[in-house]
């Protein structure tokens, strides 16, 4: 074990991609602490692949970019523009809510920052906002995609754990919704304090309301065939990855036409390969998820942490701190894949519940979308503001603690995670 982590520290500070630091310690801890044979490697890669619900993954990632380039994100925002546009300091709300809408459809933080980025952005410099904060709470509202469902980051640590994406999906809606009104609070406060710039609201217009509406209907509908169909139990999360793409394609190239097919094969290509390089990662995570269960690590690690931890609520006060701080320097698949499965059979030793402690280890990790250095909505936001990373984070404070005090409430009440899953009928 000890050599395991030589290697993995090693390889960290030499700067290789994460896959192979993952795949070079599991090829030590199999060669120097276990008598099991090499080609265990190629096995347990297979199988960590092997997966009916980890197809979500490739479609939802599909679904993503063709929701882009159809035209389906832009609708969204001339929504809530026309909706809440008569609000003081209307685009940062807009931000928000258009963001919560498109997480309903995408499952990927990142992908939702970078259109609503792109959408609001000229807008935001041509008003004069403070465009620092108008970015922070861009990515901060981008990075609901991974709470609210579909997420991928639920589809991930649902199949490393063997836990129901059902239950997850629907353990981060009402979480998901909770951190809309704290950052639109901060939102608000911060434009009522920001001067004139934020007192030039779009006329509230019920004929532009109704079409804007009437142009997104289609849109909408990506969001109910996702949600009723995976809520209401019609398809499974995978099915309706599948069926979301095929949407977003039909609805692109015939309804909105915005989407051409000589653009298909760059989004093929480019959602193939962000697949490839997640679904590597998973097969990788269970090379090592296995070989740290076959050295016993989780009741190694179950022994020490009871012998410094004698509650349940101190356990996730600790859980929370260490994952907020890792949130802020690498990939948040990778933690969940290779501490999850350590993590949550501890967690049940305190009586803390699988679902709800997956949905409170989702909820760090999308923290950390948002804090540098490596926070990566915050990345797309800087990109596409062309500002600094410096920049941005000296104005993150506020949309932070609103996401840090939603932490806080899930994670000691239970039932605002467990509720709607109980509800309906996937854990008693």
């Amino acid at each position: 074990m000890i050599v395991a982590i030589v290697t993995l520290l090693t390889a960290i500070a030499l700067g290789f991609p994460i896959i192979f630091v993952l795949g070079l310690a599991a090829a030590f801890m199999l060669l120097f602490t276990t008598d099991l044979p090499l080609a265990l490697i190629a096995h347990r890669y297979y199988a960590g692949m092997n997966s009916f619900p980890i197809m979500a993954v490739p479609f939802f990632i599909l679904a993503g970019f063709i929701m882009d380039a159809a035209g389906i994100s832009r609708r969204i925002v001339e929504l809530c523009i026309a909706m809440i546009g008569w609000m003081t300091g209307s685009l940062l709300q807009v931000a928000i809510f258009a963001a919560t809408g498109l997480a309903a459809m995408s499952g990927s933080g990142t992908a939702d920052t970078a259109a609503i980025a792109s959408i609001l952005t000229p807008e935001l410099k041509k008003r004069k906002y403070d465009i620092d904060f108008a970015l922070g709470v861009i990515a901060t509202a981008g990075s609901h995609a991974q709470i609210i469902p579909p997420s991928l980051m639920m589809v991930i640590i649902g199949v490393a754990n063997d836990l129901s994406i059902g239950a997850l999906f629907l353990a981060g809606v009402l979480p998901g919704m909770l951190t809309v009104p704290a950052l639109s609070l901060v939102a608000y406060l911060h434009a009522k304090r920001g001067g004139p710039a934020y007192q030039d609201p779009v006329p509230f217009s019920v004929k532009r309301l109704a079409i804007t509406f009437w142009n997104a209907i289609p849109a909408i509908g990506m969001a109910v065939i996702i949600l009723v169909g995976i809520l209401g139990g019609f398809v499974t999360p995978t099915e309706a990855s599948a069926i979301a793409a095929w949407y977003g394609l039909v609805v692109g190239l015939f309804i909105y036409k915005d989407l051409k097919f000589h653009q298909l094969p760059r989004i093929f290509l480019k959602a193939g390969g962000i697949s490839c390089g997640l679904l590597a990662l998973v097969g990788v995570g269970n090379i090592f998820g296995y070989l740290m269960a076959v050295a016993d690590v989780p009741a190694l690690m179950s022994e020490w942490i009871r012998a410094t931890v004698s509650q349940g609520w101190t356990f996730m006060l600790l859980i929370n701190i260490v994952f907020l701080i890792l949130g802020c320097f690498g990939e948040s698949i990778v933690y969940i894949l290779v501490l999850s499965p350590v993590l949550i059979p501890i967690a049940q030793s305190f009586g803390i519940d699988p679902i709800h402690f997956s949905l409170v280890m989702v909820f760090n990790l999308v923290i950390g979308l948002i804090t540098p250095p490596i926070g990566a909505c915050l990345f797309v936001v800087s990109v596409v503001g062309q500002r600094t990373l410096l920049q941005l984070s000296r104005k993150l404070f506020w949309p932070f603690i609103s996401m840090v005090v939603v932490l806080v409430l899930v994670t000691y009440i239970p039932e605002l995670s467990l509720y709607l899953p109980r509800a309906a009928g996937f854990i008693r």
